[in-house]
Parts: structure tokens; C-alpha cells; sequence
């Protein structure tokens, strides 16, 4: 078991992003966007060739590896609707560039949610099986994400998907389920329960994405916290998880000082700083007060 996260929390740069893995004392980060001085912020699989040559040349220089690529791949942005270019283009490049850098473990979703109309699964599924041929080819693992897409609609949907495509696995976000609808139950539907969707879904879990929230619903407003201070039951999942043997990663995404998917929600810099690696320290000692509690 190892300690990770979305460094482009704690900064866009890619210098940034190592400052704050090794201040905390990790040696992982789970790639989503980066920049590198002089070329537009993108994801790593997006960047242009000159800039992720820079990015392998620095994290090899700091001895920080890429344990997973969190990328745009059939994501909330994507509908099933529309044509499939965009997602396959992305996983072509990123199958390149993880090869590259040795990562194993790509992070993608299973496209937006169509709200009041047939959600199109049998082309989802399809689609998905051949993401997770094309990595599975490369030895690499497709890992889907229950956040704001069809998988997150709700624990019997990822089960769903699991039954449908064959050899895809879980990356589990505590924090999603408090605040995405469960569309297993109708208008006005509740949010969903993070231990009743982990329960369902934890076999498949080989990567754990930590966010924690309140959620309110009158405002219909979530407020992002520490981990363990919200209702995303982060220690008790975490709890059950080291009990049983887990050994893969466990991924910080703070959202406390920034929401990557919007664009309202800005920082200062050195604030965001600090807010990722203090998350990253606490996850740390959360960590290891649960091994010492199962020792």
C-alpha cells in the first residue's frame, strides 16, 4: 500500500507538483493536469511532446513516479451520444506515454449522465471494452471512477458496468457518493451512501481516490474538508480496507482549495500549497493510526 494524490491541487506546475510529494514524504502522484514553463497547462496526455519529455526528465531527476494516470477519458465532459475520437484519441497517447514512464493504472469514467433518457449502456459498455483491450494489450489496468458519469448514478451501475467489461477495475472516491444523486431511487432523489456503495463495489477496488465533504441539502451545496471531518465515512472505509489486505494506492483530492471541474473556485497559490500537503500529512497519520489500531 502506498500514498499518493492529484498533485495539480497543490499546483499546475510540474515543480510544483514534486515540491509537494516529497514535502510530504511521498514518492508517487497521480498525473491529471500539468504545466510546464512556457507550454499551456493540459493533461498529461495532452501536452505537447516537447513538454512531457521536460515532465519525465524532472520526475526522473527527483526519483517521483506516476502511478496512474488520471485522465479525461470518457469523462462527464463526453457524452455517449457523440462520437467516440476524442476518448480513443486520448487513451492512444496516454497508452505512449505510460509506457514511457512505466505506469500501470489509467484512471477514466463512463460518459455523462443523460438525464431523462436512455442512458445508451449497451454503447457504453461497448466502448468501455475496448478501452480496456487497448490498455490491457500495453499490461496496463482501466480503472473506472464513480464520479458524475454513469457509473455514479450509483452502486448497482458499477456493478453493472462490472458485469458488462470484463477485466475493468475500480479506483473508489469516498467523497462522490455524498453528493451525486442515487438514480436508483426517483425524484427527488437522495444523495447516495458512501459505505452502502463501497460495500457493493470493494472486490474491485484497486485504487482509492480520498475527498471528503458536507453536503448540504437545502443549499444544495457541498463544503469539502479534512479527511475524517466529513460524511464521506473516509476512516471507516479506509478501516475496512487495510483489515482486508489492501495494497494499492490510496489517492488525496483535496478539492478544500480547489474543484478542478470549476472554474469558479480559485486560490491563491501558496494557500493551495499548503492545503494539499497539510491534506497529505494528515492522510498520512490517519494511515498509520488505523495499522496501528489493526496491529
Amino acid at each position: 500500500m502506498f500514498l499518493t494524490g492529484l498533485a495539480d491541487e497543490a499546483g499546475s506546475n510540474i515543480d510544483v507538483q514534486i515540491k509537494a510529494t516529497k514535502e510530504i514524504g511521498w514518492e508517487n502522484i497521480e498525473a491529471r493536469n500539468v504545466e510546464v514553463d512556457g507550454f499551456p497547462t493540459a493533461n498529461l496526455h495532452e501536452i505537447p511532446e516537447e513538454a512531457f519529455e521536460i515532465v519525465v526528465g524532472k520526475l526522473q531527476d527527483a526519483g517521483v513516479k506516476i502511478n496512474c494516470f488520471g485522465s479525461t477519458i470518457a469523462n462527464w465532459g463526453k457524452k455517449i451520444d457523440e462520437p467516440f475520437d476524442s476518448s480513443w484519441g486520448e487513451a492512444q497517447r496516454s497508452v505512449k506515454r505510460m509506457e514511457r514512464l512505466g505506469t500501470k493504472q489509467v484512471r477514466v469514467m463512463s460518459f455523462a449522465i443523460r438525464e431523462g433518457e436512455d442512458q445508451m449502456e449497451d454503447e457504453r459498455f461497448r466502448r468501455l471494452r475496448e478501452l480496456v483491450k487497448l490498455f490491457g494489450d500495453s499490461g496496463m489496468t482501466v480503472v473506472h471512477e464513480n464520479c458524475m458519469n454513469y457509473g455514479g448514478m450509483g452502486w448497482p451501475y458499477t456493478q453493472k458496468l462490472l458485469e458488462n467489461v470484463p477485466g475493468l477495475k475500480l479506483v473508489f472516491d469516498t467523497g462522490n457518493p455524498v453528493f451525486n444523486p442515487d438514480y436508483t431511487k426517483p425524484e427527488p432523489r437522495p444523495r447516495q451512501d458512501p459505505w452502502e456503495f463501497y460495500e457493493h463495489v470493494k472486490d474491485e477496488i484497486v485504487h482509492v481516490h480520498v475527498k471528503d465533504l458536507i453536503f448540504d441539502t437545502e443549499k444544495q451545496d457541498a463544503t469539502y474538508t479534512f479527511p475524517g471531518e466529513g460524511q464521506a465515512k473516509v476512516r471507516e472505509i479506509l478501516t475496512d480496507m487495510i483489515k482486508n489486505g489492501y495494497d494499492g494506492g490510496i489517492s488525496i483530492e483535496p478539492h478544500m482549495a480547489v474543484v478542478f471541474h470549476d472554474a469558479n473556485v480559485t486560490s491563491d497559490a501558496e494557500a493551495q500549497y499548503n492545503n494539499y500537503v497539510e491534506y497529505g500529512k494528515r492522510m498520512t497519520a490517519m494511515v498509520e493510526s488505523i495499522q496501528q489500531e489493526l496491529a
